[in-house]
């Protein structure tokens, strides 16, 4: 006999309480430190004694966002206070580990208590009925996250669904300074005053935000994803005109086109957007500076994700239109091409888009329209990217090509609506996702 589909919520609810039910039952034991002496880990690549468990599989990126900002005002800093962020994971797994970063931070960050678990419905604070986790650091629930470091938790064995709400919760007693955060998270996340990291019910999370404080990655250990996109970008990756809370982003709907298709290669999905970012400069800021450009970060938030196989750029953008402006195409280029070299370098295959259409965009001037136009002249001829997808083409309004079809623009002739972002997602040829790098371009 035929059954109405589950409502959303019921369905999410009966996935939490089967992942809760694996966790329970497991006797898997992962067996490894995040790091040597309890002192953090600095780099991604550190070696992870024994980090493994005894089942076959690889750690691959699940989640991921950049480190972008430091959050300097004091009415904001998080000092005594338990912060529960809300991340979606785009593939699954049977463990699971984080990465905290104190990027921005001047003085050391001490958590002296972190948990992981799953959210009892998307979006909430509430963790599913057994599924909390208290998180370790080299063995032990208490780390000092250097300034300007990051450290990688120790592994917990956990049923982690695809699609699906994860809590990452840490608590600090005292400020490390400015506040390590990415703004533009399009998901809420929560605070509560004191100490409440393993609390399941989340009444003490009051406090909703739109940002990601100090947590930057989340790693499964799987035996069904064989590696990880990493998409670079602007505001455009980072989705700023999305849905707030719906993944929406065009990263969202690519990682359910590799979830669920015919010969999709399995890969989780990494999105490292960052809202004004350009290829070639960064914003001024002693001692470190905020949204550092794409060149700058490329090692740490591409080369250094956990499986990451392949690199889809899409930056260029700001490079025309942000302050001070860059007029030669050569010059943007130039930069996109620096990224591939390195990518090749370490493996990895790039696919870059073209320059999506600003026309009608406040401030866009024409001598802007034929820069972007010859950049993506360059690009669509071939030797700069292993593959191409056509932004451009996919979003432009054929009867005004310098704009925005109307169905596509969220407003203000630059970002993309929902729809706009399913189509990014779409025009993504999935074969171009597969092979090697090119030997040479």
């Amino acid at each position: 006999m035929n059954r109405p589909p589950l409502p959303r919520g019921t369905a999410y609810a009966v996935l939490a309480a089967l992942a809760a039910v694996v966790i329970i039952v497991s006797t898997a034991i992962f067996i490894g430190v995040g790091g040597q002496d309890g002192q953090a880990v600095t780099s991604r690549h550190e070696s992870h004694p024994s980090a493994e468990p005894a089942a076959s599989g690889e750690w691959v990126g699940s989640w991921a966002t950049a480190p972008a900002f430091g959050e300097a005002n004091p009415a904001k800093g998080v000092a005594g206070m338990s912060v529960r962020n809300v991340v979606r994971t785009s593939i699954g797994g049977t463990g699971a580990r984080i990465q905290l970063s104190n990027l921005y931070g001047n003085r050391p960050l001490a958590v002296t208590h972190a948990s992981l678990a799953l959210a009892a419905t998307p979006g909430s604070p509430a963790a599913a009925p057994g599924s909390m986790q208290r998180l370790t650091f080299a063995g032990q629930p208490t780390v000092t996250v250097p300034a300007g470091g990051s450290l990688l938790s120790d592994p917990v064995r956990m049923a982690v669904p695809a699609a699906a709400d994860l809590l990452v919760t840490t608590y600090t007693p005292v400020s490390s300074g400015p506040v390590t955060y990415h703004p533009h998270a399009r998901q809420f996340s929560f605070i509560a005053r004191g100490d409440h990291t393993e609390e399941p019910l989340g009444t003490a999370y009051t406090t909703k935000t739109p940002y990601w404080r100090y947590l930057t990655a989340v790693d499964v250990w799987t035996q069904e994803a064989h590696g990880a996109v990493v998409a670079l970008g602007d505001s455009i990756t980072d989705g700023v005109t999305s849905t707030a809370g719906a993944n929406r982003r065009w990263t969202d709907y690519l990682a359910a086109r590799l979830r669920t298709e015919n010969g999709a290669p399995r890969y989780g999905v990494l999105n490292e957007g960052i809202s004004g970012n350009r290829i070639l400069l960064s914003n001024s800021a002693a001692p470190m500076p905020n949204n550092p450009s794409g060149l700058s970060r490329f090692d740490r938030d591409v080369l250094g994700r956990t499986g990451a196989r392949v690199v889809v750029v899409a930056l260029g953008i700001n490079d025309i239109l942000r302050s001070p402006q860059v007029q030669d195409p050569q010059q943007i280029v130039g930069g996109l091409r620096s990224m591939v070299q390195r990518a090749h370098a370490r493996g990895l295959r790039v696919v870059g888009s073209t320059l999506m259409p600003f026309g009608g965009h406040k401030g866009a001037v024409e001598r802007q329209e034929s820069t972007r136009q010859s950049v993506n002249e360059i690009i669509r001829a071939g030797g700069v990217f292993d593959a191409v997808v056509d932004f451009d083409r996919t979003l432009r309004d054929p009867a005004a090509p310098e704009r925005l079809l109307p169905a596509y623009d969220s407003g203000d002739h630059l970002h993309p609506s929902d729809a706009g972002y399913e189509a990014m997602a779409r025009a993504i040829d999935l074969e171009s996702l597969k092979g090697q790098a090119a030997a040479a371009l």
